[in-house]
């Protein structure tokens, strides 16, 4: 009827993380501080426990008012196959935790990449151009590690993995991104050698896999431990100890979740009520 006025009513989505096990992740914390702060009252964010190769049937079971996951080990490389579109980057580095709805299915992204570099730059990351840097892991987190730092410059890498055919693919990966690399177990004096001459060190390892060589790894100036509950890890406690920085894996958890954030709102992230909501970052 002429003259009438239409009323606009929000309209809840969902949003939620996926992994095994999820009942210690802090997404949500981040996430439902970033729908709250931008007015979006109606929107949820849960923990899905999804068991490795359960990922397609998970999604595929989800109404059509989810229009965003966030996902954890051990589902990365799952949601990057199932994905009908893939970002270049999360292409990659060959996995995604990323998925957003699009027409048709799900579009996956890698925003563990931005989690890492915001993580280095905020802990005031030394400047890593033409630097060497030691990665210790060649996993999942190991890869979108390697991309931030060939961004922030660095051009030599030594990977440490206890099993040399296992890293095979991030080793290629640093090739692809015109860094030399080299490959190292975790032997006591290859580790402190490496990362004494390190400008930065990435451990994407859990605290258990690196506990016999903290030592080692504690004559690095500057560490990123991607492991953050609990915190401190013994690595952290060795390295700051020996009076190095040392930047924990929360830090990274937030810069990765901005990017979410925005993908599944399509609105900035407000990045100070997120970083509000870990008080122990």
């Amino acid at each position: 009827m002429a003259g009438s006025s239409t009323a606009v009513v929000s309209v809840g989505r969902k949003a939620a993380v996926l992994g095994s096990p999820i009942s210690h992740s802090r997404s949500p914390d981040l996430h439902l501080a970033a729908y709250r702060a931008l007015g979006l009252d109606d929107w949820t964010y849960e923990r899905i426990e999804c068991p490795a190769g359960s990922l397609p049937l998970v999604v595929t079971g989800l109404s059509d008012d989810y229009v965003g996951l966030s996902v954890t080990m051990p589902g990365k490389v799952e949601a990057l196959e199932f994905a009908i579109e893939r970002t270049e980057r999360a292409v990659l580095v060959g996995s995604a935790n990323t998925l957003v709805r699009i027409d048709g299915g799900w579009r996956a992204d890698c925003t563990d990449v931005d989690g890492v570099r915001g993580a280095l730059l905020d802990g005031g990351v030394p400047d890593l151009q033409d630097a060497s840097v030691v990665v210790i892991g060649a996993g999942g987190t190991a890869r979108p590690a390697l991309l931030a730092l060939a961004e922030l410059g660095a051009t030599r890498v030594t990977i440490v993995a206890r099993d040399a055919e296992r890293a095979k693919g991030a080793l290629a990966l640093a090739g692809a991104l015109k860094m030399t690399g080299n490959v190292i177990d975790f032997a006591p004096d290859l580790l402190a050698d490496a990362c004494a001459d390190a400008r930065c060190v990435v451990s994407t390892v859990p605290s258990a896999a690196v506990e016999k060589v903290v030592e080692s790894v504690a004559t690095a100036r500057f560490v990123l431990d991607a492991i953050y509950n609990p915190w401190p890890t013994p690595l952290a406690t060795s390295v700051c100890a020996a009076g190095g920085t040392v930047v924990s894996g929360l830090s990274m958890l937030l810069n990765q979740a901005y990017g979410q954030v925005e993908q599944f709102t399509g609105q900035p992230a407000p990045r100070e009520a997120m970083a509000a909501a870990l008080p122990t970052l």
